[in-house]
């Protein structure tokens, strides 16, 4: 068993203890409360929380972490695919290195979990995973694979592929290559669930194979979106074949917020602290998390590392709460909204009974710059502690 006792609890399911208590066994959170009524055992571990935040753990919703590693040149970077422009079947698992030291630096910031995958040169990336930050084996580390597929729009795939004198160059090609994929893909399941109900013979295509959880919503689109015209046609798609999907970066999603509101997609905005370098960033704010918030859209914000730092995370939620966002609805935004776009909620994102125990106890706000981060536990293991 592990007690945090005594701690400002927040437990980012409604409710602020303080002074609050969180009890854990083996991996999981069975007690939250002001005070515990499950008898200790003889050789619980006791972390005096006075006068510290308590928290669940921190949650990156889209980062590269592990697959563009923090090194020159080739041997790091195994982000893109960027010699056709539709890979759905590539999977970020093959490629995520858990020795990248970013993993490390999360975890000093009480960063818990991520979805990380593949970037955005592509129109279809292939597929994310969701995963803990602590662990030498992905495999172990993975709570949801696939967790989504990745599509991008705009400037990056347009970029790629015109140095290679290949479709696509325009936006419209962009689109197109999309929608033929989809075309391609539905017609698949029609054709397989056709052969399965006449209790026919069934060859498998391995690529095609990749859209079925999409078909099936069981996770959804994760599109690359800038610019105000590219998130629209990102959702004209998605409606058109009645697909899940969520709008990573959202540049100028403050623009349309109505929009993407009646949509009802999420938003997962960033990174704005990066530099203007591409034409499509032109608008970036970090006024736009809150903008979408009060139009009613659920966000979280994110660090798209290694674009800006994943160490930072805390501290971009806490420039937009400082632009528009609020306190709550910054801690929201790394926290359980993130949980609940990656549909991982049943897991982590609260502190509440039967989740993970994933928890990041700071001396503060983890959003203000001075606040440092005293223990980091996943999974019920105290994996980060400072000055240890």
């Amino acid at each position: 068993m592990l007690l945090i006792k005594n701690g400002i609890v927040y437990t980012m399911a409604g409710d602020l203890i303080d002074p609050g208590n969180v009890l854990i066994e083996n991996g999981k959170i069975i007690e939250v409360g002001k005070e515990i009524r499950t008898t200790l055992k003889p050789d619980t571990f006791v972390i005096d929380a006075s006068d510290l935040w308590v928290m669940p753990g921190i949650i990156d919703a889209h980062c590269h972490i592990g697959i563009t590693e923090e090194k020159d040149g080739i041997e790091g970077d195994d982000c893109n695919e960027a010699t056709t422009p539709v890979t759905p079947y590539l999977r970020a698992i093959d490629a995520i290195n858990p020795f990248d030291p970013a993993f490390h630096n999360a975890l000093q910031a009480g960063i818990t979990s991520v979805m990380a995958g593949p970037g955005s040169s592509n129109v279809v990336g292939g597929q994310f995973a969701f995963l803990k930050t602590h662990g030498r084996v992905v495999d172990k580390m993975v709570v949801l694979a696939p967790a989504a597929m990745k599509v991008a729009f705009g400037e990056n795939p347009k970029n790629n592929f015109k140095e290679s004198n290949m479709s696509p160059i325009t936006r419209m090609s962009i689109a197109a290559l999309l929608r033929q994929e989809l075309f391609r893909a539905s017609q698949y399941k029609l054709k397989k669930e056709k052969a399965i109900n006449n209790n026919e013979y069934f060859e498998e295509d391995f690529k095609l194979e990749s859209w079925m959880p999409v078909l099936n919503k069981q996770i959804p689109l994760k599109a690359h979106v800038h610019r105000t015209d590219d998130i629209l046609t990102a959702i004209r798609i998605a409606k058109e074949f009645d697909l899940d999907m969520t709008l990573d970066h959202c540049t100028e999603g403050h623009i349309i917020a109505d929009e993407i509101k009646q949509s009802g997609f999420y938003a997962i905005v960033g990174p704005d602290l990066s530099s203007r370098s591409k034409l499509e960033v032109q608008n970036a704010d970090f006024k736009t998390p809150g903008v979408l918030t009060k139009a009613g859209v659920k966000v979280a914000i994110i660090s798209d590392h290694p674009v800006t730092l994943i160490q930072y995370l805390p501290l971009y939620a806490g420039l937009a709460a400082k632009k528009g966002l609020g306190v709550i609805e910054g801690l929201k935004a790394i926290t359980i909204n993130p949980a609940i776009i990656c549909g991982v909620a049943d897991r982590v994102g609260s502190l509440e009974v039967g989740k993970d125990a994933d928890i990041a106890i700071f001396t503060g706000n983890p959003m203000e710059i001075s606040t440092e981060t005293v223990y980091t536990i996943v999974n019920g293991e105290i994996v980060f502690q400072v000055n240890s």
